[in-house]
């Protein structure tokens, strides 16, 4: 039972590591222009500098959604972490870890709204690219995705023995 709880405690550590850097870094898409590699992501758009990615008015609330989701499963996978510690030395003994469970199963429904957000408005082509392709941060975002699912079902099935 104890390599159980440490494993799902080093995959929740993991999944946050990555969920920072799939939120902050800005590879979600690559492409290539007449100058060299072109990297875009939620914040900003980058080919030998960086810039603001700036969207279209229509397409700026969708921006906007995809960057406030990625926060927020951010925060609700932190929160998860702390409550599943706190639960650890504070649940009785053949309890759940319902609480954990139900915010990490939250912060699964944020990244896949705001990845999802992303994939329908942002994954296109940008004007003046040849080729584009997803980068590492918008595949980490799914692995993300998956992982917070697997975690946040093993929370709830869990029992403290």
């Amino acid at each position: 039972m104890l390599v159980l709880l440490a494993g799902i405690f080093v995959v929740h550590i993991a999944t946050v590591i990555m969920l920072f850097v799939s939120t902050i870094a800005n590879v979600w898409m690559v492409g290539s222009d007449n100058v060299g590699r072109v990297s875009w992501g939620l914040w900003l758009l980058c080919n030998n500098t960086c810039r603001q990615f700036s969207v279209s008015s229509s397409d700026e609330p969708s921006l906007k959604a995809a960057q406030a989701f990625m926060i927020l499963s951010i925060i609700f996978s932190v929160i998860a972490l702390v409550m599943f510690i706190v639960q650890l030395f504070t649940l009785e003994k053949g309890k759940r870890f319902y609480i954990t469970g139900a915010i990490m199963l939250v912060c699964w429904l944020c990244i896949l709204i705001g990845a999802s957000i992303y994939t329908a408005r942002f994954t296109g082509t940008l004007s003046g690219l040849t080729s584009s392709h997803h980068g590492y941060s918008f595949i980490l975002a799914w692995i993300c995705f998956c992982f917070s699912f697997v975690i946040g079902i093993l929370y709830l099935v869990l029992r403290k023995k």
